[in-house]
């Protein structure tokens, strides 16, 4: 968390002047209904939330090490933290897996309400060893607890050491986020929007069956992923903690150029083909029983949430889009072949 607060102070200017949240909502990977909403709140709640992000990643880890109270508050905080985090946004499993390390901060008195206090029950069991424990009894060590506390001492120094250069990455100036630091990735670090989009832009996938890409009359159909904006009408789904992968790649490609995704136009070559596992990835295949599209190409457009209770989301408008341009061109799986070979794949045959 301190690292994921480092990243942010060192990143983006609108993380000092606490603006980002202006922006977040709408720009974020694959937004849910609650940040359509969230979007037109206050100005003024969103430098709250900016201010509250900074308080709870860089202060509130260190209550950790303040003792028994202020290490309840921590993961208290925390976890809070993550489930307002859960209801603004698909972060998939990030936020789930966040709240784990926060549930060691809750020792045996804080937990105990959770478990049944009656005779051999866990409470009572633990009780007696509490009171054996204040007599002086200590059970006869064992190989096999002589061993365990072998193991944890090997293991506490092995991550010790690796855990070196991701120190100093924390306290470094030019701080990178989201890297593993050994081969096994037993350590790394870890750092989520240290720079925060402005504006939304996204693929569209289309395809035709007509002959000519650029005649006056095809028709282009799109091509809908399952919780991505594409279809202004489609209301934003929600799936956290599920990870639809590729949904989250084509976040990525729209703020670059397919030159840096090459797999983008691996895709196009499988939809060409009507690929039946490329396929399954999608929420809606335009050819599906048909034959497959004889031109495949990427749009660029630059999205926004409608208005609530606004003219266009009377409408059933959810996403208000305007087209940049063409972020690839028009191709047929014949113009692929030398691509595909070139990196080794398999050219798809068509169904």
């Amino acid at each position: 968390m301190l690292g994921a607060g480092l990243i942010k102070v060192r990143g983006d200017r609108c993380w000092w002047d606490l603006t980002c949240m202006d922006f977040h909502y709408e720009t974020q990977p694959v937004p849910n209904p609650l940040a359509y909403y969230l979007h037109r709140s206050p100005w003024w709640l969103h430098r709250f939330e900016t201010l509250g992000n900074h308080v709870v990643e860089l202060l509130v880890p260190f209550l950790v090490f303040l003792g028994r109270r202020p290490c309840l508050i921590h993961g208290a905080l925390q976890i809070l933290f993550q489930v307002v985090l859960i209801l603004s946004g698909n972060l998939s499993f990030l936020n789930w897996l966040t709240m784990v390390p926060s549930l060691a901060c809750f020792d045996d008195m804080a937990l105990g309400s959770l478990f049944p206090s009656g005779p051999q029950g866990l409470k009572d069991r633990v009780l007696r060893m509490q009171q054996e424990g204040a007599r002086g009894a200590r059970p006869w060590p064992t190989h096999g607890s002589r061993v365990r506390q072998l193991v944890n001492l090997a293991l506490g120094a092995l991550v010790a050491w690796l855990s070196v250069p991701v120190v100093l990455n924390l306290l470094s100036s030019k701080q990178v986020m989201n890297t593993s630091f050994s081969p096994l990735r037993i350590v790394n670090t870890y750092g989520a929007f240290g720079s925060i989009t402005k504006e939304r832009t996204e693929v569209i996938l289309q395809g035709t069956a007509s002959p000519n890409a650029s005649a006056p009359d095809a028709v282009w159909e799109d091509y809908e992923f399952r919780c991505k904006p594409g279809d202004p009408w489609r209301r934003p789904c929600l799936i956290s903690p599920y990870h639809y992968r590729l949904d989250w790649l084509m976040w990525f490609a729209a703020f670059q150029t397919y030159e840096h995704n090459e797999w983008i136009l691996h895709l196009a070559g499988k939809l060409l083909a009507n690929d039946a596992e490329a396929l399954s990835l999608l929420a809606l295949n335009p050819f599906e029983g048909r034959a497959p599209p004889r031109w495949v190409r990427g749009e660029h457009y630059r999205y926004q949430f409608s208005r609530p209770g606004g003219k266009h989301a009377a409408q059933g408008k959810w996403w208000l889009r305007r087209r940049i341009g063409p972020y690839f061109p028009p191709l047929r799986l014949e113009d692929l072949r030398n691509y595909f070979k070139a990196r080794e794949w398999p050219l798809p045959q068509p169904i």
